[in-house]
């Protein structure tokens, strides 16, 4: 027994020496910035707003724009706007003490804006007050509107998925689709400054396509960047 209390009262062995190549690449070792997700939402929002200020500026405003109804133009367009704010938001940025974003929320959010714009430009227009009007014979040609709704998501969706690499453990399939509604009511909110056709079923199944179509492939694109 003596022998194996002398043995616990000595010192632990020293550990091996580092090697060289070890020293060196722990010396090259940089602390790991955190997200900041308020301030990259900030980001977020004001280049993509500037990119779809930047599109409108090409294309020009809508040509009947002092023909519209005042009311309908203001309250439809602050619509559009919150639907890109709101998912942007909630797919981005956590609840207070969380790490990962909201994203059940936010995925709900992306079914909610894709059918809610649909609905919203059939059943609210102006089509009556400026008969500017493609009707369902001529759907099919507002593919135009689809394109440049859609190209005006592509901004937002990018950068949102640049800020969400490596921040969603699960859920990245609805975090992606909140970006691209947010991304389509950018889009959205692009075609109702600068597309003059008023008929409700342009207005809707066009322009609040564009959210619904955007959801699908950012869901479909967007989780492999992040994940």
């Amino acid at each position: 027994m003596s022998t194996i209390d002398d043995l616990a009262k000595l010192p632990p062995p020293a550990p091996p020496a580092l090697s060289a190549l070890l020293e060196a690449e722990l010396a090259q070792l940089a602390p790991v910035a955190t997200r900041r997700p308020l301030r990259q939402l900030a980001v977020l929002l004001a280049v993509s707003l500037i990119y779809g200020a930047g599109f409108i500026a090409v294309l020009t405003m809508r040509r009947n724009l002092h023909e519209l109804p005042m009311g309908w133009l203001t309250s439809v367009g602050l619509l559009w706007l919150a639907g890109f704010v709101v998912p942007l938001y909630l797919a981005t940025v956590p609840r207070p003490g969380a790490v990962a974003p909201r994203w059940r929320l936010a995925g709900i959010t992306s079914v909610i804006a894709a059918v809610g714009f649909i609905g919203l430009g059939l059943a609210l227009h102006p089509g009556e007050a400026v008969p500017l009007a493609v009707g369902w014979s001529n759907l099919p040609r507002g593919y135009g509107c689809l394109e440049l709704g859609l190209a005006t998501a592509i901004v937002p969706i990018v950068l949102g998925a640049i800020f969400l690499r490596g921040a969603l453990p699960v859920g990245s399939r609805w975090a992606a689709a909140a970006l691209g509604a947010g991304g389509g009511s950018l889009g959205g909110l692009m075609l109702h400054l600068h597309c003059p056709v008023t008929d409700g079923v342009h207005v809707g199944l066009v322009h609040g396509g564009v959210v619904g179509v955007a959801a699908l492939l950012a869901a479909a694109v967007v989780p492999r960047a992040v994940d």
